[in-house]
């Protein structure tokens, strides 16, 4: 029997980057479900702030050379890819020195919200997309964790879903307690429209006024991970309206749930 194949999609992770408890969360997890018997692949943005050199990070020329479209803009997309220190477990950067070159993640030296995150994001999640197909290799699962990755059920769902690199994978939101939604400008929706999605395909993503990014996600999620204590209400209620299966974080067992959570979604 081929081993299952687990995808990690995430906006941090440490050693690379150490910046909430979403970084701590997957440097233990992808390397447990790996020493598990999983085949496992991280994906990730690459920071300008990541020292390559420390981390021997290298570009990946056969996976790199595509572009991506945001905004009617093309940004070229280049792979790199370093090994996990202490584990032979593979995690791959998605590059582009307009968005990702500068030397911080979210926020400027004056804490002030990029005004370009949105770009990044969706970048980032259509990259994500575009990245594994080029892989040729399927996932059975495919696990985001963060905001940054809250496009991607959704276009899994409404873009990808019929591609035969995705068409069994079984998609986990990992829900934590932090968004950048609200810093993000009216034109979200229209930058988010990638391909030949309307802009009713997004409507999972806004109430009202409001960008809804953990929202949305969830919507589409084929299981639910509560990863943080508590979660702002309007998150709340959306992971409580959910059909989908659904665990919370355990600080204690947590990599053993989350093995057999992976196993009862695969059962399915």
């Amino acid at each position: 029997m081929s081993k299952k194949r687990v995808l990690y999609v995430t906006q941090e992770m440490s050693p690379y980057t150490v910046l909430s408890e979403i970084s701590a969360i997957v440097n233990q997890l992808a390397p447990h479900t790996y020493n598990k018997g999983f085949e496992v692949r991280v994906l990730m943005p690459k920071y300008g702030l990541i020292n390559e050199r420390r981390h021997r990070l290298h570009e990946v020329v056969r996976l790199s050379g595509m572009n991506i479209i945001v905004d009617d803009d093309d940004f070229p997309l280049i792979i790199k890819v370093a090994s996990l220190p202490g584990s032979r477990m593979q995690v791959y950067f998605l590059d582009n020195e307009e968005f990702f070159k500068r030397k911080a993640i979210f926020d400027d030296a004056n804490k002030k919200p990029f005004k370009d995150n949105a770009d990044r994001m969706v970048f980032f999640c259509k990259g994500v997309m575009e990245t594994v197909k080029k892989f040729g290799w399927a996932p059975d699962i495919i696990h985001c964790h963060g905001w940054m990755t809250g496009l991607i059920p959704m276009y899994h769902h409404k873009i990808y879903k019929q591609d035969p690199i995705f068409q069994d994978a079984k998609m986990i939101y990992s829900v934590y307690n932090s968004s950048y939604a609200n810093t993000f400008a009216n034109n979200f929706f229209d930058k988010a429209r990638i391909n030949d999605l309307s802009s009713e395909d997004l409507n999972d993503y806004r109430d009202g006024d409001q960008i809804t990014i953990h929202e949305g996600a969830i919507k589409f999620a084929d299981g639910l991970i509560v990863g943080s204590d508590s979660l702002p209400e309007s998150v709340q209620n959306a992971v409580d309206a959910s059909s989908a299966p659904k665990i919370e974080h355990n600080s204690e067992e947590f990599l053993a749930e989350y093995l057999d959570f992976y196993k009862s979604l695969l059962s399915t």
